[in-house]
């Protein structure tokens, strides 16, 4: 069994790390068997393990932590297509039992050009792709039989080959067996067929990762025009003799055919001799170019599947790292913990928390750590979708149920059978709703709208919710029943003013994610901004974290983040001691303070009456009050207007 690291991201990316039975260490340091220059790894962050032919990750108390499928871990065993983070990069680790294929040589070019001594054919003019004529010579030509049973043992092979390199490799093999070449290569073309973007070489005799030195101006004519040439005496001819490289390699015949696809020529392939008894001719030239006709479908179908696969990857990953929660503080790691117990269960659980703190961020980790992981995930929000159209989503609906229901339909249980469902907004369900989930959480069964029959799935329920369902069930706005049903496990996602130790490795994640999205270059966040961003409350937590980064990302003009680059909200609050305010801020900031004042005075104490002089919405006027620390001194301001006047300065006005 063949184990491997597949660097998805970071320093290493697009490298491929075999894994033996001993133990090998990840981190910054040149020591570790996988050493990453990155800052963001620990200089020995992780480990990886073999025991019994299974693989574990173990962290090493770093700095970032050790994901794995986006959860932190101290200690894991692997499962193959699993997902390891270290700081900035990724690793996904697979297991196969296929041997790794021989390696790709070096390819140099030099150029030469094709000359009168030189043979061209068309692709149309190859007698082993005209049947007629090719039978007409076989009873007098015993090699045509040979070079038939050539073709079609090839035939069979490539065909039957999906990695490109192995393919490749196979291919030149089966060449040597029929052609005197000492050295070949394949060289393919990008999709505008301008220039080669993948080489591989290999030689007859096995041994190290050659070096073939291939014409670039021969390569260029048979990619551009299509043809294929032959150089039967390299050392005769005026021209070809005349490179060195050529020279060096005592090269004596020169054979390079075009690789077409649905007319079109997506590469060649280039064969050489050392041989002055063993130089190629027509016949060569003939086979090589069938093969090619043969193998160039296959070769650019596996070319396009790797890229499909790559690409696969690459988008899994991003979106991966993308809904991964991030923190190390004491809250997350609680929470880490929590969810790496009940992940593998099949237990109901109800996840608490304010707006914008990850509450399905939570519930996508306990999906991808379960045994329900390669099955979907639906994510229904009860607060975004009314409620006579929630009932048709959730359960589906029979045709004809009601005025519009043309067609069956299956509701979003139905598409989830076999997954998790996702219920964000649990305390937004219409009653006449929560009767019908908690039957589904008793019986697992449900009918469509309009059904008769009743419904089998088989789904695990995840619920988020930023109310007290507890205080709703004592309101009698929520069933009490259902609740207890919901509330099996139990977490509360903590707010982000609750985990300031997390802000800056979030901003960094920010930075990261958005850098890339937006095409801008990532900018480090100066002490100032950062200062800032910790001392700041949050009311939106995360996701308002996420916006503010991006904000400063886009319209900050400056080689870091300064404070003025951050959005004016957070700007309305004293800067820490050590942070000198620029004056234009501190000016403004004043300005609004004293713009309040004097609002609220002329308004004897209405907060309502001040927010419309103002032409603010009175909450925004509230906020305004609570960042910028003024509730007691207008309370001083107001000491000495009647009590009854002062209407917003008591109770929850202010």
């Amino acid at each position: 069994m063949r184990a491997r690291l597949l660097v998805l991201s970071g320093p290493l990316k697009d490298s491929a790390i075999p894994l033996s039975d001993d133990e090998v260490t990840i981190g910054r340091e040149a020591s570790n068997g996988i050493a990453v220059a990155d800052p963001s790894v620990s200089r020995k962050h992780c480990s990886i393990s073999s025991q019994d032919g299974r693989f574990r990750v173990r962290d090493f108390e770093s700095r970032n932590g050790t994901l794995v499928n986006g959860t932190r871990v101290e200690e894991q065993w692997l499962r193959h297509g699993d997902e390891i983070a270290a700081g900035d990069s990724s690793f996904l680790f697979l297991v196969g039992d296929q041997d790794v294929p021989p390696g790709a040589g070096r390819v140099e070019f030099e150029d030469s050009r094709a000359t009168a001594e030189t043979t061209i054919i068309h692709p149309k003019d190859v007698v082993y792709l005209q049947p007629d004529r090719l039978l007409r010579e076989l009873p007098g030509t015993s090699h045509v039989a040979r070079n038939l049973n050539a073709l079609l043992k090839i035939s069979r092979i490539v065909h039957a080959i999906r990695d490109v390199n192995e393919l490749q490799g196979q291919l030149l093999d089966l060449i040597f067996e029929v052609v005197p070449a000492s050295r070949g290569a394949i060289l393919l073309a990008d999709r505008e067929g301008h220039e080669f973007n993948s080489m591989f070489a290999r030689m007859r005799q096995a041994g190290k990762a050659p070096l073939v030195k291939v014409s670039r101006t021969v390569a260029r004519q048979v990619l551009e025009q299509g043809i294929a040439i032959l150089g039967s005496d390299v050392l005769n001819s005026r021209d070809l003799r005349q490179v060195e490289s050529l020279a060096a390699s005592q090269v004596r015949s020169l054979l390079c055919v075009p690789l077409t696809v649905f007319q079109r020529v997506i590469g060649c392939i280039y064969l050489d001799s050392d041989s002055l008894n063993r130089r190629f001719h027509e016949e060569h030239l003939q086979l090589v170019t069938a093969i090619a006709g043969i193998s160039a479908v296959a070769l650019e179908n596996a070319r396009r599947l790797q890229w499909l696969e790559d690409e696969n990857q690459r988008l899994t990953m991003e979106i991966g790292q993308e809904r991964s929660l991030v923190g190390e503080g004491v809250r997350m790691k609680a929470v880490y913990e929590f969810l790496k117990r009940v992940a593998p269960t099949e237990a109901t659980i109800l996840i608490e928390g304010e707006s914008g703190t990850g509450k399905e961020l939570a519930a996508r980790a306990i999906h991808r750590n379960s045994p329900r992981a390669g099955k979907p995930f639906v994510a229904i929000n009860c607060a975004a979708i009314p409620e006579s159209l929630l009932e048709s989503d959730l359960f589906g609906h029979e045709r004809g149920a009601f005025t519009g229901a043309g067609v069956q339909k299956k509701g979003r249980f139905e598409v989830a059978d076999g997954g998790v469902v996702f219920l964000d907004e649990i305390g937004e369900l219409a009653p006449s709703l929560q009767v019908k989930l908690l039957r589904v959480l008793q019986e697992r069964e449900f009918e469509r709208v309009g059904g008769t029959h009743p419904i089998k799935v088989d789904i695990r329920l995840l619920a988020a919710t930023n109310c007290k369902l507890e205080q709703a069930v004592r309101d009698g706005k929520f069933r009490h029943d259902l609740y207890y049903r919901l509330a099996v496990l139990q977490i509360t996602m903590p707010a982000l003013r609750e985990r300031r130790e997390d802000i800056p490795m979030l901003a960094r994640h920010f930075m990261q994610k958005h850098a890339k999205r937006c095409k801008v270059k990532p900018r480090p966040v100066s002490r100032e901004a950062l200062a800032c961003l910790v001392q700041y409350d949050w009311p939106g937590n995360v996701r308002e974290l996420e916006n503010a980064i991006e904000h400063a990302l886009v319209l900050g003009s400056s080689e870091m983040i300064l404070p003025e680059d951050l959005p004016e909200s957070l700007l309305e609050l004293d800067p820490p001691p050590e942070v000198a305010q620029a004056k234009y801020h501190a000016a403004i900031k004043q300005l609004k303070k004293q713009l309040i004042r004097d609002a609220v005075e002329q308004t004897q104490g209405s907060y309502a009456s001040a927010a419309r002089i103002l032409g603010v919405h009175p909450n925004y006027l509230h906020r305004l009050i609570r960042n910028l620390e003024l509730k007691e001194s207008l309370k001083d301001a107001l000491r000495d207007i009647p009590a009854r006047n002062l209407t917003g300065l008591s109770g929850g006005n202010a």
